[in-house]
């Protein structure tokens, strides 16, 4: 039987269509006996550590910061690390801070003002990872600013600046083991300095810390 005008328009386009097929890519899975096509999580780099190398006025030096990190303060009082938005600092004084990190907490409460004097910055930065703020001594500025490091460093970490440590770092929470609470430098003063004694490691493998995810 003859082939109308019709059917030859179904035969060529079911024909193209076949063409097609076969030119469009075959999925990795599906090349290797089916299943869906997954995509590997990338995981997300941790930040290195910022350091400031100059002195200055305590609200200068964290000016420079903040402008180096790209961050702005709160909108809001409070607000938990999590829900906090990317490119923020806040604030939180050294007694949580340092609970948090002791116990591994996964989140921050976060202040838009400084609750004490002696309270410590926290970055927020744009890829979401978090980032805590102090003083260290000139000694540790080449310690800390590798990205990477093939072993862990014993830093002290000062809520403010002093002769000892007048340099302002911000180094990433993903990277921070600590084992004990921060230390008041004058103990009969409450809102006195405090320094915070910690491990900076190689690597990031605290995982329940917030800037993890």
């Amino acid at each position: 039987m003859p082939y109308t005008v019709t059917d030859r328009r179904l035969l060529t386009g079911a024909l193209v269509g076949l063409i097609l097929i076969g030119l469009m890519p075959v999925p990795v899975n599906a090349a290797r006996g089916g299943g869906k096509t997954e995509v590997m999580p990338v995981q997300k780099a941790a930040p290195a550590a910022v350091v400031i190398d100059a002195t200055g006025s305590e609200h200068d030096l964290r000016k420079q910061l903040r402008g180096k990190n790209h961050v702005a303060e709160l909108s809001t009082a409070t607000v938990p690390f999590s829900q906090a938005p990317i490119g923020s600092f806040g604030f939180i004084a050294p007694q949580p801070l340092g609970m948090a990190l002791v116990t591994q907490s996964p989140d921050l409460m976060l202040a838009r003002e400084s609750p004490v004097a002696n309270a410590y910055e926290i970055h927020k930065l744009a890829d979401g990872s978090g980032m805590v703020v102090g003083f260290i001594e000139k000694d540790l500025i080449p310690h800390v600013t590798p990205a990477d490091r093939p072993h862990h460093i014993r830093i002290a970490l000062y809520s403010n600046p002093s002769e000892k440590a007048p340099y302002i770092a911000a180094v990433p929470l993903i990277k921070l083991m600590v084992d004990r609470m921060p230390v008041r430098l004058s103990p009969k003063q409450p809102d006195s300095p405090v320094m915070l004694d910690m491990d900076l490691q190689g690597t990031a493998n605290r995982k329940s810390v917030p800037g993890t995810q």
